[in-house]
């Protein structure tokens, strides 16, 4: 039979050790995993939530912070497209600058039902939600009849050249395009569809480009693929 030292010290051992950390649940899919938040304008500070879903991508709050400085912050006026929406904090940063109406396109419905709920809760009577193909969108849009298209698609798909096509149409010449890519767009490539890279940082691995159509004429039906990185790379933060 042990001893009672033994039993004790033994109990004490016992009661010491710390207790086993439960494994934190993960939310379930289609629920919300974290936030991110307008920056600037009238609604500067305000939350916006994530849902958790594959290849949803937010940009992140310095990358929007440095985008909307190359743009002069104040887009009093604007007409914007946030072609691929997802949690619409692109376009909802921009009706936040002041910009005058903002059409949000997005296919995924439960995104779509966000996008509308977060555009209520604001009062964003500028903003527009359209459950669809962006590309088709930016396609009905009239040309030359926006000031800033913001593409930002998932990056394991086909969408960049298509979407830069149609939202070089949708822009007149002097009119902004923001993309943001896996890779840098190379000047010749972007040349083909008359546009010029007048920014460019990148993030992580994200490129977030600042676009600017410089050619009245019509986009070709092909332009090269970008295969190098633009020479045209300024550090995060920088401002125009």
């Amino acid at each position: 039979m042990p001893s009672s030292k033994t039993s004790r010290s033994s109990t004490h051992a016992a009661a010491s050790k710390p207790a086993a950390r439960k494994p934190v649940p993960k939310p379930p899919k289609g629920q919300p995993s974290h936030e991110v938040r307008i920056i600037g304008g009238q609604w500067r500070r305000t939350r916006l939530k994530v849902l958790d879903k594959p290849g949803l991508r937010p940009t992140p709050d310095r990358v929007r912070e440095t985008l909307f400085n190359w743009l002069g912050q104040d887009l009093s006026g604007w007409r914007c497209v946030d072609a691929f929406a997802g949690t619409g904090v692109l376009g909802l940063e921009a009706a936040s600058r002041g910009a005058a109406h903002v059409l949000m396109v997005e296919q995924d419905a439960v995104l779509v039902r966000d996008l509308q709920d977060n555009a209520t809760r604001l009062k964003a009577s500028m903003v527009s939600v359209q459950r669809g193909d962006a590309v088709s969108a930016l396609g009905r849009i009239p040309a030359g009849s926006v000031d800033l298209v913001f593409i930002d698609p998932p990056f394991d798909g086909p969408w960049f050249e298509p979407a830069l096509k149609a939202a070089t149409r949708a822009v007149p010449v002097g009119g902004w395009i923001y993309l943001e890519a896996p890779v840098a767009w190379p000047a010749d490539a972007l040349a083909a569809l008359g546009l010029q890279c007048e920014r460019h940082l990148k993030a992580g691995a994200v490129h977030a480009h600042l676009l600017q159509r410089t050619s009245a004429q019509s986009v070709p039906e092909s332009a090269p693929t970008p295969t190098a990185p633009s020479t045209v790379t300024f550090a995060e933060g920088d401002t125009p």
